[in-house]
């Protein structure tokens, strides 16, 4: 029977641990089509920055928000699973 090695262990790569994704990204399959969420989960579903939400947004490739209040947009989950959905291949 061979010795058993000590686990490897991995160096500290000093950066803080990686936040824990919003629950709104671990259930958006389970959200209902008439629920809105606001612009970090739209980021996320994406992948791209802020600046290109409203970017893709304007151009009409990212389903527009919906304005909640003077200071707060937010966007329709059933128009983001659709836009997914119809989004070409990288």
């Amino acid at each position: 029977m061979a010795p058993k090695q000590p686990p490897i262990k991995m160096p500290d790569s000093g950066l803080p641990p990686a936040p824990a994704l919003p629950p709104e990204i671990t259930h958006f399959d389970q959200m209902p089509d008439a629920a809105f969420v606001r612009l970090p989960v739209v980021r996320l579903l994406f992948a791209c920055s802020t600046s290109a939400v409203w970017r893709n947004s304007k151009a009409g490739h990212i389903p527009r928000p919906r304005k909640i209040s003077e200071n707060i947009s937010a966007w329709n989950v059933g128009e983001l699973r659709q836009a997914l959905a119809n989004r070409a291949p990288i």
